[in-house]
């Protein structure tokens, strides 16, 4: 596509050498990301990987008979589909486009061609896979021992930093369905955040008004998840 490394916008690709970077990007296409678009279904086979540029994807747990819980979060620092470089094809977790944008999108198949041709590709990969799994842990901590509010936090500095924007749209049923809580505990947390004057909510439109006080209302997973990613891929 001839894109050069200013236009890539994906961390990962980003990382490359120039001449694997171009191969790369030469094989993938950009694509729009559709708000609650679905992007893969567990138990299903993957047919792309995704590397968002401005857009971000939600990677939601699925069981039989209780809601859905969101586990991890994927935008311009990460990838979406990264079974498929161990050589599954089959999809283990709902991936459903949280924020609208642009991705580049390969091909499972052709990624995994350009993966075995690159060392430098996989070590990146392979580098990301130890940052997912991570934060995947650390959600499952997190919903464990760590009260909504906290969460919250959490998940919205998550998303501002993946949405490169201090406003949103959000609404408290999205909010409960991503962490697996009552509507009515959202709203009490949203409100608290709202009072101490970190964030505005009003109709579904969210704002973060005070970053570092945002940070010292969320729990440590947040700090965590960032330090993992900065001690591997930055």
């Amino acid at each position: 596509m001839g894109a050069d490394m200013a236009t890539v916008q994906n961390h990962l690709i980003k990382l490359l050498p120039r001449s694997d970077r171009l191969k790369f990007l030469s094989r993938c296409e950009e694509v729009q990301l559709v708000l609650a678009d679905v992007l893969s279904v567990p138990g299903e086979a993957t047919p792309y990987v995704y590397f968002p540029v401005d857009g971000f994807i939600s990677l939601v747990a699925t069981t039989d008979g209780s809601p859905s819980l969101e586990v991890g979060m994927v935008g311009r620092e990460g990838m979406v589909g990264v079974h498929v470089a161990l050589g599954v094809l089959t999809a283990p977790l709902r991936a459903v486009v949280q924020g609208a944008g642009s991705s580049w999108r390969i091909s499972s198949k052709a990624f995994q061609k350009e993966l075995a041709a690159s060392e430098a590709f996989q070590r990146v990969v392979d580098r990301y896979v130890c940052v997912l799994m991570a934060q995947l842990t650390t959600s499952a901590a997190c919903l464990r021992f760590h009260e909504i509010g906290p969460r919250l936090a959490r998940w919205l500095l998550m998303s501002q930093d993946r949405a490169h924007s201090d406003s949103f749209r959000m609404t408290h049923e999205f909010l409960a369905y991503m962490l697996g809580v009552r509507r009515v505990g959202i709203t009490a947390a949203a409100g608290a955040l709202q009072q101490s004057g970190l964030i505005e909510y009003t109709r579904g439109d969210l704002t973060v008004l005070d970053r570092a006080g945002l940070e010292a209302a969320a729990c440590g997973c947040y700090t965590a998840d960032r330090k993992g990613y900065a001690d591997l891929l930055e």
